[in-house]
């Protein structure tokens, strides 16, 4: 035994075996994104707003913005929806926010007719918020047959009879879309709206006459000026489209404008795409009048994080595919790195500031830090990160 051993030595001295190395599997030091989610979930759980209210019950959620004047206000709807996508996107790490609360005060909000409305909208409930609540709940697991009587509801709603203004609206037909598609996939009322998104699209000659969207969908007689191109509300159509396909399928007429959305994207003229105009926040006003006096109206103001949606829309599955086909990968890359960029930049330890054309928006000092604005700018960074994830493909050792 100690000859064999003693031979067996002399045989590993004489002639070593090269030893192969390996690049580490992992990076010595871990990215930022982390801790822009840890510091994003921190906030919302220490912003968390928790009233017992006479009539309604126990409300678990947040008001508008991290910064309010009013601590002990109620939460809102729209804010508690966005809130809850966020802890979702997040994973909940732990238990200091409970989605069931959220789900629990969604429901208690809704108006005593049913739906919902923004904080600035009253009590008259509104397809587009409707929407984006019940899009909240069913991602959260609420049953379908809760929520089919609101999906009816919104859908009744949502008619060029009852609701001519939100027709004629980019942002609202898409978020109404984006809305059903989570809370009733079968709706009847998608293909019909997907048909007037289709349809809104206009034609702009800057950009190879390449077909894309205004905050006005051009069909609509009523329209006082005539659309002119926007490339949020390109996005929000490319968007919206791309997850109707999924959902319903798509003809010609549908894929050849969702195409020429992604393409009018990509047309871009400027250089640098960190900053470029196709990356300015946009702020539009959507005017109602009121349903029991036609004397006044209605205004909501509604405040769009550009860059989030363009990451979207250029991160949506066919995107690259049309880049690709055009031989325009190069163009397509650095346009939506350069709008990752501009979100990045938009954030301060996972809380995003509004800011239009990169100015301070002061009239209400709480909208300064939006929680809408948080869940776009993690939503999309999140979406761009998974998409940068390559595993290592070298051979591991034996």
């Amino acid at each position: 035994m100690t000859w064999l051993a003693a031979a067996l030595l002399r045989v590993r001295t004489a002639a070593p075996s090269p030893v192969a190395t390996f690049p580490p599997l992992v990076p010595t030091a871990p990215g930022p994104l982390p801790k822009v989610f840890a510091s994003a979930y921190d906030a919302l759980a220490a912003k968390v707003v928790v009233v017992d209210d006479p009539i309604r019950g126990r409300l678990v959620g947040w008001q508008h913005a991290f910064q309010e004047p009013e601590p002990q206000a109620h939460p809102t709807a729209l804010a508690t929806a966005y809130g809850l996508h966020t802890v979702l996107d997040l994973g909940m790490p732990d238990g200091r926010v409970h989605t069931g609360d959220l789900i629990d005060t969604l429901w208690r909000l809704r108006l005593q007719g049913g739906g919902w409305s923004a904080q600035m909208q009253g009590s008259v409930a509104r397809p587009e918020i409707t929407a984006m609540v019940l899009g909240a709940l069913a991602r959260a697991g609420a049953s379908r047959e809760r929520l089919a009587d609101e999906v009816a509801r919104c859908e009744a709603g949502f008619t060029l009879e009852l609701d001519g203004t939100g027709r004629a609206l980019t942002h609202v037909v898409t978020t109404v879309i984006r809305g059903l598609l989570r809370a009733a996939p079968e709706a009847p009322t998608l293909p019909v709206l997907r048909s007037v998104l289709v349809d809104g699209a206009l034609t702009d000659p800057q950009r190879q006459h390449r077909r894309c969207w205004g905050h006005r969908l051009t069909t609509l007689p009523w329209a006082p000026h005539p659309a002119r191109p926007s490339s949020l509300h390109t996005a929000q159509a490319v968007v919206a489209l791309d997850r109707a396909t999924r959902v319903l399928g798509e003809g010609p007429a549908e894929r050849s404008a969702r195409e020429d959305g992604v393409r009018w994207l990509l047309a871009c003229p400027a250089t640098a795409h960190d900053n470029c105009a196709d990356l300015a926040n946009v702020r539009e006003e959507v005017r109602r009048r009121h349903s029991d006096d036609s004397l006044h109206t209605e205004v909501l103001g509604v405040r769009h994080f550009t860059a989030s949606w363009i990451v979207r829309a250029l991160l949506t599955p066919s995107a690259q595919e049309i880049a690709r086909q055009d031989g325009l990968e190069e163009n397509w890359l650095e346009r939506l790195n350069g709008a990752a960029t501009a979100v990045w930049a938009a954030q301060n330890d996972g809380i995003w500031s509004w800011n239009l054309d990169g100015s301070s928006f002061t009239v209400n000092e709480e909208m300064r830090h939006p929680i809408w604005m948080t869940y776009q700018g993690l939503s999309a960074l999140r979406a761009h990160a998974a998409w940068m994830y390559q595993p290592d493909t070298q051979p591991k050792p034996a």
